[in-house]
């Protein structure tokens, strides 16, 4: 297979030469240009449209957000917006999510050396995943608005928590959903939770994203949403009409059961399926503590994490769902996990809210 050809886009030299050096180290990847601005990088895209585009936020001339949209109206062309904006700037990232980017990351800390073999692992798999997105045609109002210094084996969620013994504790009068996404999942998961009223069950997510984005996240769903939806802390309660999204980038998410109530458990822990906050962490603590009462549903993403976790939920009683491949960005995860029979049913992102509230009904 050809390697993935990557056009990087920064205004800071050292910034670029870091992104090369660690896109070059994976042998499927190849940088065929480094441009500082978007007007050098336009120069660039008419000799050759690369595969993928890694595009910095904040640059003279013209910002990556502005950019990008001129582009998405253009040549659409798979983008990872690439920032050193923490939660000062998530806004915009969110924007740029909007405006069509396929994914965000943070730019590695140089002279971290534990966050940045992480970090170096992250961005190598998010490019690729970009290079297998779908990009869907976007309406004019749309348009207006790590290998090598990985860990030596990929961990499970034995990692984090033993696998389930047996059935969980017998049904109560509540449900629990707990829903994974990664590529794409940032706009299919707003399509799913605003098609919710607001007495849905209590509902947790993961969805891959760098530290301190998700609490953006969160708000921002918060104000489309009929339900609640706020970034999960340790200790939180799942209660009908509100929905938890996990941290991003350095903790599990995990469900916990307290009685005949649900909370979640925010803990440290290694990377599995190299991603924290896991998918397959997840799925895992629903099948252990809530077998049955819960619902488990695998969206767009690439990858294979939650597909395991998935199947344990399955496994232990619970209903369980899966993005189909014609609305997923990426059918990575979920195709793992069709393909592992973890799926009870697979489903068109449309329909997802509608099964969810089908599956918890009584």
């Amino acid at each position: 297979m050809k390697p993935i050809r990557v056009l990087v886009i920064d205004d800071s030299a050292s910034v670029r030469q870091a992104m090369t050096a660690i896109l070059s180290e994976d042998p499927d990847i190849q940088v065929i240009a480094a441009a500082a601005d978007p007007f050098a990088a336009a120069r660039y895209i008419q000799d050759e449209v690369p595969d993928v585009i890694t595009l910095d936020v904040e640059m003279p001339r013209m910002d990556g957000v502005t950019f990008l949209r001129k582009l998405m109206s253009q040549r659409p062309v798979p983008v990872v917006m690439c920032s050193s904006l923490v939660e000062e700037g998530s806004e915009t990232l969110l924007q740029a999510l909007e405006a069509g980017a396929v994914d965000v990351i943070l730019k590695p800390r140089m002279g971290v050396a534990d966050h940045l073999a992480e970090a170096r692992l992250m961005i190598r798999e998010t490019v690729k995943g970009a290079a297998r997105a779908r990009l869907r045609p976007r309406s004019a109002s749309e348009r207006a608005s790590e290998r090598a210094s990985a860990p030596a084996r990929k961990l499970t969620a034995d990692a984090v928590l033993p696998p389930p013994t047996g059935r969980a504790m017998s049904r109560t009068t509540e449900m629990v959903v707990c829903i994974g996404a990664s590529t794409g999942g940032t706009e299919a998961l707003r399509e799913v939770l605003e098609a919710l009223p607001p007495n849905s069950p209590g509902i947790v997510i993961v969805q891959h994203m760098p530290e301190s984005f998700t609490r953006a996240f969160a708000k921002r769903l918060n104000g489309l949403c009929q339900v609640d939806v706020k970034e999960a802390e340790d200790g939180d309660t799942v209660m009908r009409g509100h929905v938890l999204i996990a941290p991003g980038g350095l903790r599990h998410t995990m469900l916990e059961r307290q009685g005949a109530r649900y909370v979640v458990s925010v803990k440290d822990g290694p990377l599995v399926s190299r991603h924290r906050p896991s998918v397959d962490v997840l799925f895992r603590s629903a099948a252990r503590n809530a077998g049955s009462n819960a619902v488990g549903i695998i969206m767009t993403g690439m990858g294979d994490d939650g597909a395991r976790g998935l199947l344990e939920m399955k496994q232990a009683g619970a209903r369980t769902l899966a993005q189909d491949e014609a609305t997923s960005v990426v059918f990575g995860m979920p195709k793992e996990a069709i393909a592992r029979g973890a799926a009870d049913k697979t489903v068109p992102l449309g329909a997802i809210a509608r099964e969810l509230l089908q599956a918890t009904a009584r």
